[in-house]
């Protein structure tokens, strides 16, 4: 079996908001515990999130957590049965049913977008599932895909939600980078929620566009419906067996930040310009370079297939995608086989944070200016990687 490389360093990202760092500190005192799945005050703003987001929610459907996975594990626990994902997906998606001793199934997206399953693949998948004596309860998709920084058309959405529910299964929707689109203006984006209000449950983490990634913090809404409310009920309790509710201080930053004051806001929007920016940035050189590789349209990652340069990277001695994650750590580069992904095909995923440097102030620099890839260090780690890139498919010419 291929042994994945060791873990790459991750990168810092951009500085902690002052105002959410106040609110932060102002809470330090707190001494009482957070409750289960959150306190009112807390579900009451995620409520608010939504409703800005045109979905009406009541706080009594929805649930908090310190963080995506422990969300995630509840409603595994919740929801029994085998899991369905697409393949390739965010890492994080697998290791909790896994911990659970539910069956995982992935199920190949098309080759247009990634975060859902192309829906044929995916009823064959479940019909598989079913051959081998698995029941399949819970799909999982992403609405702004991390590993490939894509979001699937709305009418594909539909399709194998439609799909999930025809064979009585729940949707998970992550829609953690929903509000880091590159252009909104360019990029249509639905929530499953809006099409099959009561087969979906929303799961958002986050880190990626309102908390600082040191901040483990998550929300999902249920369906309002008796089978929501008895899935809510369930994964309460499992968050309530597994006793890690979130801190209390930084429940109420957390809440801060779901208000989406001015400055949250603001910083949102800014992060996602600059993703953006750095992002096509990196698209360019590695198609330059002969990979391919799914234009970015969300968040910081992109995901580049070189097996189209197989035989001069094998020629440089890179035969696997561990060993192209270590030529290509400097920029954050992850193996596909982390995502699920066929572990003899040469895919990474590459991260627009790596390209910041590691100094907080010049990292603080990147949200000021009009053109992020003026700035040396940014210029420097670009003609990096095309030098790398081409340096490798040199040695095999």
């Amino acid at each position: 079996m291929q042994r994945t490389a060791p873990e790459p360093e991750v990168p810092a990202g951009f500085p902690v908001l002052p105002e959410l760092a106040a609110h932060l500190a102002a809470a330090a005192d707190r001494a009482g515990p957070e409750p289960a799945g959150g306190s009112c005050a807390l579900r009451a703003a995620a409520a608010g999130y939504w409703e800005r987001r045109g979905l009406a929610t009541d706080p009594g459907h929805l649930l908090a957590a310190p963080g995506a996975p422990a969300l995630l594990l509840a409603l595994y626990a919740a929801a029994g049965g085998a899991v369905v994902l697409p393949r390739p997906c965010a890492e994080w998606y697998a290791p909790p049913a896994r911990l659970l001793g539910r069956p995982v199934h992935l199920a190949p997206v098309p080759a247009e977008s990634g975060g859902a399953p192309d829906p044929f693949a995916f009823l064959e998948t479940v019909r598989r599932a079913r051959m081998q004596g698995e029941t399949p309860r819970v799909l999982v998709l992403s609405v702004a895909d991390d590993p490939t920084g894509t979001c699937p058309p709305p009418e594909q959405l539909h399709e194998v939600c439609e799909a999930a529910a025809g064979e009585g299964m729940w949707v998970i929707s992550d829609e953690s980078r929903r509000d880091l689109l590159h252009d909104p203006h360019d990029t249509v984006l639905l929530s499953p929620a809006e099409m099959l209000p009561d087969e979906v449950v929303v799961l958002t983490d986050l880190r990626p566009a309102l908390v600082p990634a040191s901040w483990p913090a998550a929300v999902a809404r249920f369906p309002a419906t008796g089978r929501g409310t008895a899935l809510r009920a369930a994964a309460h309790d499992a968050l309530t067996a597994v006793g890690t509710p979130l801190p209390a201080p930084l429940a109420g930053a957390v809440g801060h930040a779901l208000a989406e004051p001015d400055a949250v806001r603001a910083r949102t929007m800014t992060v996602a310009r600059v993703y953006g920016a750095l992002a096509a940035a990196l698209h360019r050189i590695l198609t330059a370079a002969g990979a391919l590789c799914r234009p970015p349209r969300s968040g910081s990652h992109l995901y580049a297939d070189l097996d189209p340069l197989r035989r001069p990277l094998a020629a440089a001695g890179i035969g696997e995608p561990a060993a192209l994650e270590r030529e290509l750590r400097t920029w954050s580069a992850r193996a596909g086989q982390r995502f699920g992904d066929d572990p003899g095909a040469l895919r990474v995923r590459l991260g627009a944070e790596a390209l910041l440097g590691a100094d907080p102030e010049l990292r603080r620099r990147v949200l000021d200016v009009p053109d992020p890839l003026e700035l040396p260090q940014i210029a420097a780690a670009l003609t990096g990687l095309s030098d790398a890139l081409a340096a490798l498919t040199a040695r095999g010419g």
